[in-house]
């Protein structure tokens, strides 16, 4: 398979791969195209090579700098910007696990602590309510299992030795 081929099945499954993340496939397909590209890109650069719109890259491209998995850069003399996506995949896993805590885990959490302790209403027996706050009481605990293993993980990318000890773990590339 050549390259151009390879880059072009590579950006259709990682969009694939974004939909089934919650993102949306343009969103994945801009972030892939920038893993895979040797420098930086500019939003012209990326609307060929998609074929989508301005809006529809300068859209994605925000929202992956809002993810922390891309970056714009300057360069003297350009009036265009560049965008580029951190390249090392054991990052991006982190920060990518580090927004949907933020925008996923966090919130339903919340309204689990709300929900947790009720009362029965006029409509509800005690037995309803007692397993209502039976089963809210196993997602907050599987959620709050779920936070803390997301806690260790993003914090051991934070820690300098942990981090380093991960990346000689990985396996070597060919």
């Amino acid at each position: 398979m050549q390259l151009d081929e390879a880059k072009r099945r590579f950006i259709e499954g990682w969009g694939t791969l974004g939909s089934a993340w919650g993102v949306s496939r343009t969103m994945a397909q801009v972030h892939a195209l920038l893993l895979v590209s040797l420098g930086a890109l500019s939003t012209e650069d990326i609307m060929d090579q998609l074929q989508i719109s301005r809006g529809n890259v300068n859209m994605n491209v925000r929202a992956l700098m809002d993810w922390g998995i891309v970056r714009k850069e300057l360069r003297p003399g350009e009036r265009r910007e560049f965008f580029s996506a951190e390249k090392d995949i054991h990052r991006v896993a982190t920060l990518i696990l580090k927004e949907r805590r933020r925008r996923e885990l966090e919130p339903i959490m919340r309204v689990l602590s709300e929900i947790s302790q009720v009362e029965p209403s006029a409509t509800a027996t005690a037995e309803e309510t007692e397993a209502f706050t039976q089963m809210i009481g196993s997602i907050h605990n599987f959620a709050e299992f779920a936070d803390r293993a997301a806690a260790t993980l993003i914090k051991a990318d934070e820690n300098w030795f942990l981090s380093t000890f991960m990346k000689l773990m990985r396996p070597s590339q060919p």
